[in-house]
């Protein structure tokens, strides 16, 4: 029997590193890198013959930690943009 034994892609761990890491340490950046690396992951897996590499699951958690890490991300600055615009355009008004 010559099967080869499957391996775990390296950057399907990478993107569930980085993203954990973008909830605790490293906001943006790890929530961009955990995407990125999660979208390479599984692009390689389905790539490489069936069950040679592994990862998937890990790859998936990754980029779903990844993109509500940024929509919230998102939701945030627009809501302070909004904040402020209406500071600025009411405290133009009332003087």
């Amino acid at each position: 029997m010559n099967s080869t034994p499957s391996r775990t892609s390296t950057t399907a761990v990478l993107s569930l590193v980085f993203g954990i890491v973008c909830w605790v340490g490293l906001p943006f950046i790890g929530a961009i890198a955990a995407v990125i690396c999660g979208h390479l992951a599984r692009g390689e897996i389905r790539r490489a013959p069936p069950g040679s590499i592994e990862g998937d699951g890990m790859a998936i958690a990754g980029l779903v930690l990844g993109w509500i890490h940024l929509a919230l991300f998102a939701l945030a600055f627009i809501a302070i943009m909004l904040f402020f615009g209406g500071l600025a355009f009411f405290g133009s008004h009332w003087h």
